[in-house]
């Protein structure tokens, strides 16, 4: 159906392909990715009964947040895109699209993402301006820092003070960042799968990642980071009196962790993407365990 829907706007312009793949449209994957941990908040924030409206509004802003993320990260890096094999086909990178049609885009996606986070309350409103500041300033890490993926995580993560804040119209209480430090964790861990397949053509081109910082320890530390964040998350559980049906979605995450792994022990790019890739299953297993908690009961 997805794909249809794709093929459907296609058809409907000669150019719209072109702005597809600059916002990701066709790789859904990094819609996954930061839909689920903000489903894990709205539903601990809602103890199970998210209301629709703000069901609505949360699964929209991430399709919209996540395309405007991926139009600016593309900006930023498209002097950048046409030195590494595996980007140099996209639209800006490639000319296909113009610097000032995709900062145009840029500016329609997040002002509509604004009008959806009017129908919320004040403090979510408020929040929403530092989970902007962040995906704004993402893209522009890599020449900075070795730590770019740290940002991402923050950026990933945001939607979840937000969705507390949206169901309370308070800002989250503190055991409720276990699941933000939880999924950046998470974050920080998947995104240096995703900078491993890239490694060799970051370090001609002078990039920087958490995968050339972590050098021959990076599945270790990968691991570790995944391990951590299902601490938090176990702690957090413990904090919102969640039973077994959330350990059981934590346990399928951890298998998820362990095959990851296993699969990349010989640090071949296409493994390595193909670890990244399969992180969304874990995140929809922990979904899984949250709603099952609360439904069951």
């Amino acid at each position: 159906m997805y794909t249809t829907l794709l093929q459907s706007l296609n058809r409907l312009h000669p150019r719209a392909w072109d702005f597809i793949q600059l916002m990701r449209l066709d790789k859904p994957i990094g819609i996954y990715l930061l839909l689920w941990p903000t489903l894990w908040a709205l539903w601990v924030a809602s103890k199970g009964l998210p209301d629709f409206k703000l069901l609505f509004i949360f699964v929209v802003g991430v399709l919209l947040m996540r395309a405007a993320g991926c139009v600016i990260n593309d900006y930023a890096d498209r002097h950048f895109d046409g030195h590494v094999a595996r980007t140099q086909a996209r639209p800006l990178a490639s000319g296909k699209i113009s610097v000032r049609e995709a900062l145009t885009l840029f500016a329609v996606l997040v002002a509509l993402s604004f009008i959806l986070v009017l129908f919320t309350n004040l403090t979510t409103i408020l929040l929403s301006f530092g989970g902007l500041a962040l995906a704004a300033c993402y893209p522009f890490m890599k020449r900075y820092t070795f730590y770019p993926q740290v940002v991402l995580g923050a950026a990933f993560s945001w939607g979840m003070p937000m969705a507390f804040s949206a169901v309370t119209g308070e800002l989250p209480p503190a055991h409720a960042w276990l699941l933000y430090l939880a999924n950046l964790l998470w974050t920080v861990a998947y995104d240096t799968y995703y900078a491993m397949t890239d490694r060799d053509d970051d370090l001609k081109i002078g990039v920087k990642s958490t995968a050339i910082l972590f050098g021959e320890a990076d599945r270790v530390i990968i691991l570790t980071l995944q391990g951590l964040a299902l601490l938090c998350l176990a702690m957090a559980g413990a904090r919102f009196s969640l039973g077994i049906w959330f350990l059981f979605g934590l346990f399928g995450a951890a298998a998820c962790f362990a095959w990851e792994f296993w699969s990349t022990r010989a640090r071949a790019p296409q493994a390595c993407f193909a670890a990244f890739l399969h992180n969304h299953w874990a995140g929809l297993a922990i979904l899984l365990g949250i709603v099952l908690d609360y439904a069951l009961r």
